[in-house]
């Protein structure tokens, strides 16, 4: 298999411990890939759990055993899952480093550097305690024209910033990845899932450099 060249709009460094073994994911020309669910802690008493994809040639998956503590660097990647006759935007940390620790007590770490496109008119709403939200999708291009769609959730001043973007608009995201559990009720029955999304601390409008440029010639010239 070709390596992947990989860019840095899209920059992913978790600290936290194995929550379950690796499990069979899939195979790309004879390179299998597993997956497995890494507990974060936050600074809070609450944890995120989030899903990592490693290869089998980037570590020996089976010492990534519950309880080990890892460091993963990478990327947050996103694919569509067929399902209950509709796509279902699923997402994974797909690791390009992975290392074990050996610290017996370890702070978690949950951060990740973005820069993509606004590809859906931002959501900006008000919850019943007057808390401002905005959520946006987000486009990450890699390599071999591909891009990943990453649902992001902006908070307070923020939000009121993110709802003024506009599809197209570039922008840089830094912030941590979170779990959210929900349910979702599938005829008479009651389905516990978890979704992930981008928590926003910081957000800005890259400006287009030529058009910038473009129009300061334009200037001049009057």
């Amino acid at each position: 298999m070709q390596e992947e060249r990989f860019v840095d709009n899209n920059v992913v460094n978790l600290v936290g411990i194995v929550l379950e073994e690796c499990t069979f994911s899939h195979k790309v020309f004879s390179e299998g890939f597993y997956i497995f669910k890494l507990r974060v802690p936050r600074l809070s008493e609450n944890e995120d759990i989030l899903p990592v994809t490693v290869s089998e040639r980037l570590i020996d998956v089976g010492v990534i055993k519950a309880g080990a503590k890892v460091s993963v660097k990478g990327q947050l990647r996103s694919y569509n899952y067929y399902s209950e006759n509709r796509n279902r935007l699923v997402l994974t940390v797909f690791a390009r480093e992975i290392e074990l620790l050996e610290e017996e007590e370890i702070k978690g770490v949950n951060e990740i550097e973005l820069n993509g496109f606004v590809c859906k008119d931002p959501v900006y709403r008000k919850t019943p305690f007057g808390r401002e939200i905005t959520d946006i999708l987000v486009a990450a291009n890699r390599s071999y024209n591909k891009s990943d769609y990453i649902p992001v959730i902006t908070w307070g001043r923020n939000a009121r910033f993110a709802g003024e973007l506009a599809v197209g608009d570039n922008i840089k995201i830094s912030g941590r990845i979170q779990s959210r559990v929900y349910r979702k009720k599938i005829g008479e029955d009651v389905e516990e899932r978890t979704a992930y999304e981008v928590s926003v601390s910081k957000i800005e409008k890259v400006e287009n450099i030529e058009t910038a440029d473009t129009a300061e010639e334009e200037k001049t010239e009057e």
